[in-house]
């Protein structure tokens, strides 16, 4: 359910996600958009947590996220292509996973 949130902030933002990856802990993902990295860290997690009360998964004041979380830019395609990577590939077993493939 995370990462059909995740999948609907960035339709909604006219963001391009390239790649998630839900874990039970934590999540990853790399998101090309217009917004400052942080703006959209919060819009992701704030969709996660109406999404996930919506589901009746958690209750309305349970905290989902720690207050921050670690973001970065990627200015060059290398860096854009080893974050892919690191986020699908290196995180042990896969569990929710999305990877945007190019045509």
């Amino acid at each position: 359910m995370v990462l059909e949130a995740i999948c609907q902030v960035c339709r909604h933002r006219d963001w391009r996600l390239l790649a998630a990856h839900v874990r039970s802990s934590h999540i990853h993902i790399v998101v090309n958009g217009e917004e400052a990295p942080e703006k959209i860290l919060n819009d992701v997690k704030a969709y996660a947590s109406r999404f996930l009360h919506r589901n009746g998964l958690d209750g309305i004041s349970r905290k989902h996220w720690s207050r921050h979380g670690s973001t970065r830019y990627l200015w060059k395609p290398e860096e854009v292509a080893a974050a892919v990577h690191y986020v699908v590939r290196e995180q042990g077993k896969p569990m929710a996973v999305w990877e945007y493939v190019m045509a």
